[in-house]
């Protein structure tokens, strides 16, 4: 067997998929490109709001998977109600947290008892059901924290790492994907911009030197499906993605509208960071992009012989921290006007 191949069972695509937090954005598009695109058997969409259940149950692309489908009410707060919806289930995306950076500084318990111990209850309910396969999915503010939502997902990812420590040979591997704001997400500026400028005298920009990676739906979609393909367990996974200057975006909606800088927001970064330089060290290239791996001692024998088997090759393209403000692969002002283009012409 080649040193980069995985073993036949790895390599089998999920019949029984479960995603938390199912019903919103991601977990809406991971679903419809694994009804399109594989032959999953049972597709599990949990979440805690029955009306955006009821929304995606009666949503015709969804209808028309109704046989392969599966809709569980519940919350990653209730540890006895993710073992009854585990059962039988090959891979689990953990979609469901808190999300919003001033919510959770206004209601920090409520973020932690979602991101942290939310993320606990997963992993646990995983073990206990003998899951084969969990992703964990995290964010560029989880690499250097400097608000409680970051914060917390750093808190959810030790804990999926250091999972790997309970498994044997071939039970639960649990590993993570990181990766910055989605372009055109829910209440991200794209959208804001595009559907408010005209109404305005300014676009609204908080610092002139703010910076992002750029990462659509559809390419985090497929990034996490092409990790749940590559993870051996503990992998911390991290696309590569080109950069763009927040101005540049509002000189791709409107460059005739004048900027207004309003200052940065309690708990906003100027530059994404998804890859800190304390991490350098332990970073490897794989095909699909970073994976930062656990120390030395950290994961036990089984999965260290199967990391050993992946093929990863030790990082040579970065030498200090991944970091949006510093990439040498960026989009301008043309370029992200065809993203903005196609974003308005299918935002879902």
């Amino acid at each position: 067997m080649p040193a980069n191949a995985a073993p036949a069972a790895a390599r089998q695509d999920p019949r029984s998929v479960l995603i938390t937090g199912g019903t919103g954005s991601f977990g809406k598009a991971f679903a419809r490109f694994l009804l399109e695109n594989t032959d999953v058997e049972r597709l599990i969409i949990l979440s805690r709001d029955e009306l955006k259940q009821f929304e995606m149950q009666t949503s015709p692309e969804f209808v028309a998977h109704a046989p392969r489908m599966r809709y569980f009410l519940g919350d990653v707060r209730d540890p006895d109600r993710l073992k009854h919806a585990f059962n039988s289930v090959d891979l689990v995306v953990h979609a469901a947290a808190l999300k919003q950076v001033v919510a959770a500084e206004y209601n920090p318990i409520e973020a932690i008892k979602t991101n942290v111990f939310g993320a606990q209850n997963v992993l646990e309910a995983a073990l206990h059901c003998r899951v084969p396969k969990v992703i964990a999915l995290s964010t560029d503010k989880a690499a250097g924290p400097v608000n409680l939502y970051g914060a917390t997902k750093l808190c959810s990812d030790k804990l999926f790492v250091a999972a790997n420590n309970f498994v044997g040979g071939d039970a639960t591997r649990f590993s993570v994907v990181r990766y910055g704001n989605v372009f055109g997400s829910r209440g991200s500026i794209v959208p804001v911009f595009l559907n408010n400028h005209a109404k305005w005298d300014a676009f609204p920009v908080t610092d002139a030197q703010m910076t992002r990676f750029s990462l659509t739906l559809r390419e985090g979609v497929e990034f996490v499906w092409k990790c749940h393909r590559q993870m051996r367990g503990g992998e911390i996974f991290v696309p590569r993605l080109p950069s763009y200057r927040v101005v540049d975006i509002c000189a791709a909606i409107d460059p005739a509208k004048e900027i207004r800088y309003v200052g940065i927001r309690p708990g906003e970064k100027v530059h994404e960071i998804m890859i800190t330089a304390a991490d350098i060290a332990a970073t490897y290239d794989w095909a699909g992009g970073f994976a930062i791996l656990p120390p030395d001692g950290i994961l036990n024998k089984y999965v260290q012989r199967d990391i050993a088997s992946a093929g990863y090759m030790k990082n040579t393209s970065l030498d200090t921290e991944y970091c949006s403000g510093t990439n040498t692969d960026w989009l301008g002002p043309q370029q992200l006007r065809q993203l903005i283009q196609a974003y308005a012409a299918d935002p879902s």
